[in-house]
């Protein structure tokens, strides 16, 4: 069971992502989407490009920075994920990428970081 804390962080951080997505440029399609091989936390258009976002939240960067949380099994599951979401909607010719938005919540505000095309497509 996770902890209370880091989900309760994790949803204000979508929140947040959704947000600023949103104020630049990016049309949100879905948030948590969910399939049989698990969840997106945001799916989105930025003009004629399907983009898959991976939200991570921090409260401080004592771990280092939120981005770094994304490590190549998390690649492997957004890239299995995509694939499902683009045959599912029958979108499998459709330009993709991925991006992360990294969150840094702080008292003074939150430091908030998109990394457009912070992967590629990694093959089951």
């Amino acid at each position: 069971m996770k902890d209370l804390t880091k989900i309760t962080t994790g949803k204000e951080g979508e929140q947040i992502a959704a947000a600023y997505l949103g104020k630049n440029g990016y049309k949100i399609c879905e948030t948590n989407f969910r399939c049989p091989l698990g969840e997106i936390d945001i799916i989105a258009r930025e003009k004629n490009t399907i983009v898959f976002i991976e939200v991570k939240t921090r409260k401080s960067n004592a771990f280092g920075y939120p981005e770094q949380a994304v490590g190549l099994k998390k690649q492997k599951k957004m890239s299995l994920l995509a694939l499902w979401y683009l045959q599912e909607k029958k979108l499998s010719g459709a330009a993709a990428r991925f991006d992360v938005v990294a969150i840094t919540q702080r008292p003074e505000g939150n430091e908030i970081r998109l990394i457009k095309n912070a992967f590629d497509y990694i093959g089951g």
